[in-house]
Formats: C-alpha cells, sequence, structure tokens
C-alpha cells in the first residue's frame, strides 16, 4: 500500500489540490450553509478530472510500462484500481476539509441536526463525484494514449453538463444534479437519479480496466 501511496500521491500532487480546495474557500462565496456542497461540487469534479487522469499514463511517463506489463493482468488490474482508490480517498478527505473551511464565511446558520445532514449528504454525492469523473478521465486518457486529449475530452464533457443547457435538458438526470436541486428543500431527494446514473457508469468503466489494459499493452 506504501508503494502505491508513493506513485499516485507525489508531492505536487497533494500539494497543488490542498491549495485548490483552500483558495476555492477564499474566493466562492455562500451565505447558506446548504450551498457549500453547490459551491464545491463541480471545482472538486474538476479537480478530480485532473488529478486521476495519470493512473495509467503513470507507467509510461516513468519508463515502467515493460516491467509492469510483466505481472499477471489480474494483479496489474488491482493494482489501477487500488491506486485510483487511494487518490479518491484523499480528495474525499480534501474535501471534507474544505467544507469546514467555508464556514469561515460565517453562512447563515441552521440547526446542528440540519447541518450534520447538509454535510452528510454533501458526503455522500461528493464521493460519487469523486468517483465518477476520476475513473473517466484515466479511462478516456488511456483510450486515446495521450493525457491532454484524455483530460481535454473529459473536461469538455464537465463544462457540457455542468450549465443551465445540461440541467435544461437532463434534469435529474444530470450528472451534476446535486449541484442544480432545490438547495431550500433537504428532504428532496430527486438528485439521487443522477448519482446512481453516476455511479452505474463508474463501475462499469471499472470494470473495463482489464480490457484496457490488455488493449494498451499490445500498442506498447
Amino acid at each position: 500500500m506504501r508503494k502505491e501511496m508513493k506513485i499516485c500521491l507525489p508531492v505536487y500532487k497533494v500539494l497543488y489540490s490542498v491549495a485548490f480546495i483552500v483558495i476555492l474557500s477564499i474566493i466562492r462565496g455562500i451565505s447558506r450553509v446548504s450551498e457549500i456542497g453547490l459551491a464545491m461540487e463541480p471545482p472538486v469534479g474538476l479537480l478530480a478530472l485532473v488529478f486521476c487522469a495519470d493512473t495509467y499514463w503513470i507507467e509510461i511517463q516513468s519508463k515502467r510500462a515493460e516491467v509492469f506489463k510483466l505481472c499477471p493482468l489480474k494483479k496489474q488490474a488491482g493494482a489501477v484500481r487500488k491506486r485510483l482508490a487511494i487518490q479518491m480517498v484523499f480528495l474525499t478527505g480534501c474535501s471534507a476539509m474544505g467544507y469546514g473551511m467555508f464556514y469561515w464565511q460565517k453562512p447563515m446558520a441552521v440547526t446542528g441536526g440540519e447541518q450534520l445532514a447538509e454535510f452528510l449528504v454533501f458526503l455522500a454525492a461528493i464521493i460519487v463525484t469523486i468517483m465518477f469523473w476520476g475513473t473517466l478521465s484515466m479511462t478516456i486518457c488511456n483510450i486515446f494514449r495521450n493525457i491532454w486529449a484524455g483530460i481535454g475530452c473529459a473536461l469538455f464533457l464537465w463544462m457540457t453538463l455542468n450549465s443551465q443547457a445540461g440541467d435544461r435538458i437532463l434534469g435529474k438526470y444530470n450528472i451534476f444534479s446535486y449541484t442544480f436541486r432545490d438547495s431550500y428543500d433537504i428532504t428532496n431527494l430527486s438528485w439521487l437519479w443522477g448519482k446512481s446514473i453516476s455511479l452505474l457508469i463508474t463501475l462499469a468503466l471499472a470494470a473495463a480496466v482489464p480490457l484496457i489494459l490488455k488493449k494498451r499493452e499490445a500498442a506498447l
């Protein structure tokens, strides 16, 4: 596990992700506690998109591809999924930290129970968001065999879905359904449709890891 953490969590990635969250909490204004999640989800999705893009590609960048592909395909896939999981846990921790940092703005308070409910709802939504964008960008980068092309395609999709047009067309089925929900009504859980779709796509992409690894090795 320590080896995988060293590979997928280099110092520069840790520093820029923490800086991103801190800056976001400073420049993104909110007035109510229920707005914290709305302010954080799209930017954190973007961070996950960039952060996880090199999860496969790092082997080629570091010239370890020839050694890595000597391992059984099952072991390779397990290593890739483990690295992706480590990055997602790290980003979830950063998101939880960032949520708390927004309180420096002294948003309009609600009862303690409602604040806890808002945080738990945010945590559930942001975990799925991180999983989706991290896995998607990783997959696209390796399909195109170019990290910048992969990030560009994923970014285009991010911009399309994180828009009024995306909300108008997809509604509760949008990947960003949590962001576009009615933040005044915490009991309205229609946004779970969008998150459920995100989760299913993520699981499908994760299941395709061995196939993508096999095709990548054939091209090396």
